[in-house]
């Protein structure tokens, strides 16, 4: 099985309580001795805490993902709204460390508090590349005053699972191919394991599949017909084999444009939850015009609000002719609205492009000029918002009460700039 995989010195970087820790670092702070949270708008008692540091979660039971409301009043706790540029800032900087260390070509940053660097080759120039991770996590605490995470293996995945599994626990975990039976066939959560989503996990419950023993021990030809490419990638993950390269994109095949909105109050009709899919189809359609990519395949997820008892949806339909025009994006929007939206309170939409090819292999039919033009006019469009900035050019209907654009453009990967 491990003839042919890889071995490299992986690791993968994480920040511990990243958010909490940058707003620490400038109010004087400690995080590991005071209850904080940072969470996305006061204003909205409902909103989303975003990072809370260990003793708030040790004392209160308040983590990522938790809401304002549950927050009790105590005199102990600290809360604070993001500061999204001064993170963004922050993890620049981090980078910049870490490029102290290796070539940037060496550095995959996944997220604002997650990086992969590849340590092999450095063992002459820093010593055994267990002792190089651990000089970066001294360096990140000294110079930023941030606790970090290192998970090491011999590939991306298996640095990503020691990091998610064990070295959040003990800050430091190395895996090999050997401990693949030890330490992740064991695990039952299914969705604990990189790559792994809520609908994944159901589609590999209702197979009979609870543990990733049971995943790695599952005929490969049923996970194939059952998941695509999806059930070959997951039953080499299995047995930790995992062939991405630092600077590829992870999970080949699987790229796409895609924008998630979690919505700012329940939407409750049709016709508002038309106004924001078609705002969000015009940002995925321009990203995929940028990029030069064009989709065949569009997908729409809508998840329904708590008090409307949760729930939603998530299906795709693929078009003859790949594209990247707005409206072709939001017409097959609209289709998948109309047949599965249920008229219940909605709060999250998601809209995805994908299955991405060149824009240079669409056809171009001498009898339609209405799709060159809509071309043209797509990326005048673009032009004009890259140039002075995305609210410069809006619809009508982004200054209606549904619309989010205009107060979104306020707003830095969804929260306080």
């Amino acid at each position: 099985m491990y003839e042919n995989a890889t071995q490299r010195s992986m690791i993968c970087v994480d920040m511990r309580s990243f958010y909490a820790s940058c707003i620490a670092s400038i109010e004087n702070l400690n995080v590991m001795e005071v209850p904080m949270a940072i969470v996305g708008n006061f204003q909205q008692k409902g909103s989303v805490v975003l990072a809370a540091s260990p003793p708030m979660k040790k004392r209160f039971n308040i983590r990522t993902g938790s809401r304002l409301y549950e927050i009790p009043p105590h005199p102990d706790i600290r809360l604070f709204e993001p500061r999204m540029s001064f993170f963004i800032r922050m993890s620049m900087e981090i980078t910049r460390l870490l490029n102290d260390f290796v070539p940037k070509e060496a550095i995959h940053v996944y997220s604002i508090d997650e990086s992969f660097i590849d340590l092999t080759g450095t063992e002459k120039l820093w010593g055994p590349p267990e002792q190089t991770a651990e000089r970066i996590r001294d360096q990140i605490y000294r110079q930023f005053d941030i606790q970090s995470a290192v998970g090491f293996g011999p590939n991306m995945l298996l640095a990503k699972l020691a990091l998610d599994i064990e070295a959040k626990k003990t800050g430091f975990a190395k895996w090999t191919y050997d401990d693949v039976p030890t330490k992740l066939w064991p695990v039952t959560q299914l969705t604990d394991v990189w790559g792994i989503g809520r609908r994944t996990e159901k589609t590999l419950h209702h197979m009979g599949i609870y543990s990733v023993y049971d995943l790695a021990h599952t005929d490969l030809e049923l996970l194939e017909k059952r998941l695509g490419v999806m059930g070959n990638q997951l039953y080499y993950h299995a047995w930790g084999i995992d062939h991405s390269t630092v600077g590829a994109p992870i999970m080949q095949g699987q790229i796409s444009f895609g924008k998630g909105q979690m919505l700012m109050r329940d939407y409750r009709s049709r016709q508002e939850l038309l106004v924001v899919l078609l705002e969000m189809c015009e940002d995925v359609a321009r990203r995929a015009r940028e990029a030069r990519k064009i989709g065949r395949t569009i997908s729409l997820g809508l998840s329904y609000s708590k008090d409307a008892f949760g729930g939603g949806f998530h299906h795709a339909r693929t078009i003859d002719e790949p594209t990247n025009d707005t409206l072709k994006i939001f017409h097959v929007c609209k289709e998948l609205l109309d047949e599965f939206y249920a008229e219940r309170p909605a709060r999250k939409l998601t809209v995805t492009l994908s299955n991405i090819e060149s824009e240079y292999s669409m056809q171009l039919s001498l009898f339609d000029e209405a799709r060159w033009r809509n071309r043209k006019l797509g990326e005048t469009m673009d032009q004009l918002r890259t140039k002075y900035g995305t609210t410069a050019l809006l619809r009508a209907i982004s200054y209606t009460e549904a619309g989010t654009a205009i107060t979104r453009a306020s707003l830095l990967g969804g929260h306080k700039k």
